[in-house]
């Protein structure tokens, strides 16, 4: 098989695992029909129940909430440097002109 690899969208992951699932439809012959490795279908089948845990069990919640608190500590950080930034800006340009006599 010289073809190119196949990329194929959730939609169409989750069509065909429908079909193997709803449908009983053997992998063996999901795999013929549609030019894909077993192998390939039983990780998309795997991956599929893996975030059905994390859907059932909310952890995509606690993980989301997570990012947000740290992304909320990041901006706090960001703008306490800005604040450290511009105090040290001002200094070194009352340092200047008090050096240079600028008063």
């Amino acid at each position: 098989m010289s073809n190119p690899r196949s990329k194929y969208t959730a939609d169409k992951k989750v069509e065909i695992l429908r079909e193997h699932l709803e449908n009983q439809i053997p992998i063996s012959e999901l795999s013929r029909r549609y030019n894909i490795h077993p192998n390939m279908l039983h990780n998309w089948k795997k991956q599929l129940f893996e975030g059905a845990l994390d859907t059932f069990s909310g952890k995509q919640k606690r993980t989301q909430t997570h990012q947000n608190q740290k992304s909320l500590l990041l901006e706090e950080k960001l703008k306490q440097r800005d604040s450290l930034i511009a105090d040290i800006m001002s200094d070194n340009i009352r340092l200047k002109k008090k050096l240079t006599g600028d008063l």
